[in-house]
């Protein structure tokens, strides 16, 4: 005999807020699938959009197109700046240095590394240098390849590596111009130790306090180097960049020097922590810098709290007067700017603690600020983003929008993101839009044990009000506008690379099968004081190719021990599946690891009845 057949409607996203029995009638878990019409499918697949790697986690990444309608993107490491215009990535990293010096290299016979003089090199293990204006000396071509210092000898030598080994023993050989590029940053945040990162007798356990002349450890100090971030925006067809405590850069897309690098805005603050372009009026804005003093007019005090801002459409003149639209403010309510983005008739401006609304307001005052909220503060520099003119954000226990109100999202997954999001490398967080589903999506790093890079997402969808999460590689994501399809940078076991995110018609990850599932919520029939009794699937999925694997899990009590009662293959012509499985609850999973398949869930059935209250 047959259970009487009933569609497995269940309510679209995923739904973690409560156990998975109380979650009934709901998806619970899954991964790599979005909704269409309220009813679950497979996201498509991603590509290696350049061969060549780069070097360090991409922190941020912008797509535009330059004058010439080229499609371009750029984006920065802790390790350098980068521009892809097509099929190549190019090493745009600013010169801080550039320094000519005779006599400066030193070899030693049948070695690849090469001593390289400089009185006063500043460098550190992993900075890079690159020679220009230098011939070949004993067997050693330098030409104009990048080099990471590989030691320190001494403040005024440093060493390299280079590919063909000295044929001769010499020092104070040869002749260069040494271009030393911005040092290398961190990619981990590392906690200040020694002599001067805590106070005196400050507390290191239980047992024991910090005397006179001893170092502080990790644990006893809040002092915290940050991970190097990048913050990028375009001016008008070129682009801005800051690394964060740095000055700012620009970068002209179209110019002829080789190798094009951009360069640094010499008048901007020397320290700024992140920076965006105003709309229309077009000020170049520093989100925490150096304040303004006649006497220091980039190098005064640094001021977590800042907002300063250059002339209107020129991005070199910060230094306010009566000819001049520059300016500054410092906000309140917070200990630090954490980030900003544009929207709709404002900038968005985040402390740790509160929003604050930036907007034109023309002569005298050129800007005029607006406390927006309270006690909603930003949790990384990219945790936010502009999505039709309403702002979405993540904060330190939940998330957010602005539409003329903060208001707090009402999240289906909340506790299960903000449990097994990694606070250490909050930092990472990155924000993206993906407008061809009307999703926003935020990368993560996750507390699962090795994972120091985002590999996990959580996406909502404002539209169709749903939550859904998973695992991703991915540290930035930027929207298709420009190439068609979502870009995205990615760390993998072979490196750091460049990626096409979901273009048509791809559903495998780099031509390799890509795993999607999704389960539910436990369901049962008389709310379980009867057994249920199951014996029947009716199929109904769209299935490109290969097949779906359909698991039914049972237990007798919320808390028993699961029974996989049933687990088979479907294709696409599959007609229906007898079988047999009993318990007081149930909860059904659809998995797919077919190579290159795309499926959807349509109204599949489910034969089910009461059997007895044993």
């Amino acid at each position: 005999m047959v259970g009487k057949l009933a569609k497995i409607n269940l309510k679209q996203g995923f739904h973690r807020e409560s156990t998975q029995y109380e979650e009934e009638g709901k998806w619970y878990d899954g991964n790599r699938v979005r909704f269409r019409s309220g009813r679950p499918e497979n996201m498509r697949g991603y590509e290696t959009k350049v061969s060549a790697a780069f070097d360090g986690s991409a922190r941020d990444l912008i797509a535009y197109k330059s004058a010439n309608e080229k499609k371009r993107a750029v984006f920065g490491t802790p390790d350098k700046l980068y521009e892809h215009d097509g099929d190549r990535i190019v090493d745009i990293t600013p010169i801080t240095t550039a320094v000519t010096l005779a006599n400066c290299f030193g070899t030693s016979s049948g070695s690849t590394r090469v001593c390289c003089s400089d009185a006063a090199h500043g460098r550190a293990v992993g900075d890079y240098v690159y020679f220009t204006s230098t011939a070949a000396f004993n067997n050693v071509s330098l030409s104009t390849n990048v080099y990471p210092v590989v030691s320190i000898e001494s403040a005024s030598v440093f060493t390299i590596s280079v590919t063909d080994a000295a044929n001769a023993t010499a020092s104070d050989t040869g002749s260069a111009t040494f271009n030393y590029l911005i040092p290398t940053g961190n990619s981990i945040a590392v906690a200040g130790t020694g002599y001067g990162a805590a106070i005196y007798q400050a507390t290191v356990c239980a047992s024991q306090t910090r005397a006179w002349n001893e170092e502080a450890s990790a644990d006893a100090t809040d002092i915290v180097f940050n991970i190097t971030q990048w913050s990028l925006d375009n001016w008008g067809q070129d682009v801005v960049a800051n690394r964060s405590g740095s000055n700012i850069f620009y970068f002209n897309s179209d110019a002829s020097t080789v190798p094009i690098r951009a360069t640094s805005i010499t008048t901007s603050p020397i320290s700024v922590h992140s920076i965006v372009v105003s709309p229309n009026d077009r000020h170049l804005i520093a989100l925490g810098a150096n304040e303004y003093s006649a006497s220091a007019t980039v190098s005064g005090t640094f001021n977590p709290m800042l907002v300063r801002w250059s002339d209107q459409d020129d991005r070199t003149n910060w230094v306010p007067s009566v000819s001049s639209t520059s300016g500054e403010v410092v906000l309140t309510d917070g200990t630090k700017i954490v980030g900003g983005v544009r929207s709709k008739n404002a900038i968005n401006v985040w402390t740790d603690n509160a929003l604050w609304l930036m907007s034109f307001a023309g002569p005298p005052f050129t800007f005029k600020f607006q406390q927006a909220g309270t006690n909603c503060g930003l949790m990384a520099q990219h945790a936010g983003i502009d999505y039709n003119g309403v702002t979405y954000w993540m904060g330190y226990d939940n998330f957010y929008r602005f539409d003329g109100q903060v208001r707090t999202l009402d999240c289906t997954v909340r506790r299960y993101i903000f449990d097994r999001l990694a606070i250490k490398y909050k930092e990472k967080i990155f924000t993206g839009i993906n407008s061809e589903f009307k999703e926003i999506i935020w990368l993560y790093a996750s507390t699962s044990s090795g994972v120091t890079e985002c590999d996990s997402y959580v996406i909502f969808s404002p539209e169709n009000n749903y939550w859904i999460y998973g695992d991703a590689f991915f540290t930035t994501f930027v929207d298709r506008e420009v190439f068609g399809n979502t870009i995205t940078t990615g760390v993998t076991a072979s490196g750091n690379n460049l990626y096409n995110n979901e273009p048509a018609g791809v559903f495998t990850a780099n031509n390799e099968a890509l795993t999607s599932y999704i389960e539910s919520a436990d369901f049962d029939v008389q709310d379980g004081n009867s057994i249920m009794f199951m014996n029947r699937l009716i199929p109904d999925f769209d299935l490109s190719t290969g097949k779906l694997r359909i698991k039914i899990t049972t237990k007798k009590y919320p808390e028993s021990t699961e029974s996989v009662t049933k687990e088979f293959d479907i294709a696409g012509t599959t007609t229906k599946m007898d079988f047999r499985a009993r318990g007081r609850q149930a909860k059904i999973r659809v998995s797919c690891n077919s190579q290159n398949a795309s499926w959807k869930w349509g109204s599949v059935r489910l034969a089910t009845q009461g059997d007895g209250e044993r």
